[in-house]
């Protein structure tokens, strides 16, 4: 899939503050681009997952919420790069797709 065919679905988990009852998980900068990560979990489960991404990078933006699927599908924060690069191998820029899962990753202590 394309990273514009993603977007152009739907980005469920963006959002433009905190969430009540959500807490920071992390965020991360790099150059002029900036993600905060929010989770609402109960116990040792993640409920739910949303974004707050600064800069509207389509990569970051799409990498982000895909991440915050798979998150709350396993219920637990998770950043495989092979898996997203597998998602998105349509896309022709490895190098920044590669860099903005790298800020995700930051972002959440990974």
């Amino acid at each position: 899939m394309k990273v514009a065919d993603y977007i152009e679905r739907g980005l469920k988990n963006l959002v433009e503050e905190k969430p009540e009852d959500y807490r920071e998980l992390g965020k991360a900068k790099s150059g002029c681009h900036q993600i905060v990560v929010y989770i609402k979990d109960s116990g040792n489960k993640i409920e739910d997952v949303k974004i707050k991404v600064t800069k509207r990078c389509k990569k970051l933006l799409a990498i982000a919420d895909l991440v915050a699927e798979i998150s709350k599908n396993k219920g637990r924060i998770e950043v495989n790069e092979e898996e997203i690069l597998n998602f998105f191998k349509e896309e022709k820029e490895i190098d920044k797709m590669k860099d903005r899962i790298n800020l995700i990753k930051s972002a959440i202590g990974s």
